[in-house]
């Protein structure tokens, strides 16, 4: 029985119930809460090691279609692996140094066109100034002690010790994630079959089977789909700010190219820069609203028309889930934790669609 049969309601309830089946037992449902906060509690403090292990699976998935394909050409698995990793860093740092040196224009012309930005919204600035104020107050509720300087040279000194460990970090991670997508590329199917290998029965064995190359095709094709329009949505913007006037096509499509992986919260950053960018770069105010604006559009079409028009035949999610999943992985990793939202709720309801006890998890994800 399809969903489709199940939404339209000519399925009977009991064939509901029987296809969705809630745990009846509280002790279940208290034991998988705990079962789940544990598991949270876990990538939290451990997130240094499990968010490059996720996020090189995520990237496996990414490339194995282009991995498969290799193989066919009778290229060896360690050397195909090696050649996709090259290629797909390798893009990595030539689009960094392309960008890098409009960047630093960029961040050299920002200390003058602050004030011109205050001076275009001037308008705004006695509401603005009005919250500052609010804010600093409800912040120094209880606040005792002398503050510390924000200029002084420990402060200096400490700002030196957060970008370096920063710094540190994120080399770290790169070099881990990159480790674990080059075994997970090599003998990614190991674990498959050690898996179906262990399960008891033909049935489980055929489930596991199933359901790891649903993950594959859907979450592939989804990743594959993504990068795509994201890089269509690159090159329209970086069209765009050539057009208007705003200049540095390759830096702004590349940041309009990032942005789009994390779905609303990107986006709508993108508006902020591409609006303050357009104040910075163009004299009449008018069409210094123009490069956002089109901005926006170009999103509206990609992300609300064409995008779900393509990955309608694989998968829906809920958007109210979407948006929840968004908040809460920014808040357990930051930006990569953003970017990988969509991909784990896709790959936890294609799990729960096909093991029985999730299958009520499964509808609820549904879009």
């Amino acid at each position: 029985m399809n969903y489709t049969d199940r939404e339209s309601g000519t399925a009977p309830a009991d064939e509901l119930l029987a296809d969705m089946p809630l745990p009846a037992d509280p002790k279940t449902i208290f034991l998988g809460g705990l079962f789940a906060l544990a598991l949270l509690a876990t990538a939290y403090v451990a997130s240094e090691i499990v968010l490059p292990m996720v996020f090189a699976f995520i990237l496996k998935l990414l490339l194995q279609p282009i991995f498969r394909f290799l193989e066919r050409l009778r290229i060896p698995r360690a050397l195909a692996a090696l050649v996709l990793i090259l290629a797909l860093f390798g893009t990595i740092a030539g689009l960094g140094t392309a960008v890098s040196g409009p960047a630093r224009s960029w961040a050299a012309k920002l200390p003058e066109g602050i004030p011109r930005l205050e001076e275009r919204m001037s308008s705004l600035r006695g509401p603005i100034n009005t919250s500052q104020q609010f804010l600093q107050q409800i912040e120094n509720i209880g606040a005792t002690g002398v503050q510390p300087d924000a200029a002084s040279p420990l402060g200096g000194a400490a700002l030196l010790a957060t970008v370096f460990a920063g710094t540190r970090s994120f080399a770290s991670g790169l070099v881990t994630t990159v480790l674990f997508l080059y075994f997970l590329l090599v003998s990614g199917d190991t674990f498959l079959r050690r898996l179906v290998e262990v399960l008891p029965r033909f049935s489980s064995k055929r489930q596991a089977v199933d359901i790891s190359q649903q993950i594959e095709s859907d979450v592939s094709a989804y990743l594959l789909t993504i990068s795509i329009m994201n890089a269509a949505v690159g090159v329209a913007t970086g069209l765009v700010m050539w057009l208007t006037g705003v200049g540095d096509p390759i830096l702004w499509g590349t940041l309009a190219f990032l942005l789009n992986y994390a779905p609303i919260l990107g986006p709508a950053v993108g508006v902020v820069v591409f609006l303050f960018a357009g104040l910075s770069s163009i004299d009449t105010l008018w069409q210094a609203l123009v490069p956002a604006a089109l901005y926006l559009a170009i999103h509206i079409v990609e992300g609300e028309t064409v995008t779900p028009l393509l990955l309608a035949r694989r998968f829906t999610l809920n958007p109210v889930l979407v948006i929840f999943s968004l908040v809460f992985w920014f808040w357990m990793w930051g930006i990569a934790g953003a970017i990988l939202s969509v991909p784990m709720l896709a790959i936890a309801k294609i799990v729960c669609d096909r093991v029985r006890p999730f299958a009520a998890l499964g509808h609820f994800l549904e879009g």
